[in-house]
């Protein structure tokens, strides 16, 4: 199995793998696989690689609120979101999508509620550094509102800015 021979390479690099998906079509020996790697890298902390494999962002709602439910914790935003797949990473700022396509197919669908979304004809195999540096050129160039409009993105910026500056 593959991931038997790269394990060692990327525990020795300090990569923590995580395995977010459904396991429950995994057979067995896969599925062993794939917990002794996220046990032999668990204490690694250079990089947290997630290899996304019958993943969809619907799957991870349910589970998550399946989860809490069998713990009998109340169903938040908060706890939600702590219980997803890929709570651990945060949620993405940027979601770059090539070939084309203009859709997000199910994908972290939780965690994108406030990204930024880079759509590109690009295709992933022809997707370098100068396309990149247009995503993040595009990125850099939009206002970050957060649900909020421009005038209370203003308004917060400006307490903020008093605030820090110690006249609250």
């Amino acid at each position: 199995m593959a991931l038997s021979r790269e394990v060692p390479s990327l525990r020795q690099s300090g990569v923590r793998l995580h395995f977010p998906g459904d396991r429950a079509s995994l057979s067995a020996r896969v599925a062993q696989g794939v917990r002794a790697a996220e046990q032999d890298t668990a204490l690694n902390h250079k990089l947290l690689l997630n290899v996304c494999f019958n993943y969809g962002g619907r799957w991870d709602i349910v589970h998550a609120a399946r989860t809490l439910a069998e713990r009998g914790e109340p169903i938040t935003e908060a706890s939600l979101s702590a219980a997803t797949a890929l709570s651990a990473v945060g949620d993405p700022d940027l979601l770059i999508r090539t070939g084309g396509e203009k859709r997000i197919s199910n994908f972290l669908l939780w965690q994108l509620a406030y990204a930024e979304l880079h759509f590109t004809d690009c295709l992933w195999p022809d997707f370098d550094e100068a396309e990149l540096d247009r995503a993040l050129a595009e990125f850099a160039g939009r206002e970050r509102r957060y649900g909020l409009i421009s005038e209370q993105v203003e308004a917060t910026e400006t307490v903020e800015s008093v605030v820090g500056q110690g006249h609250a």
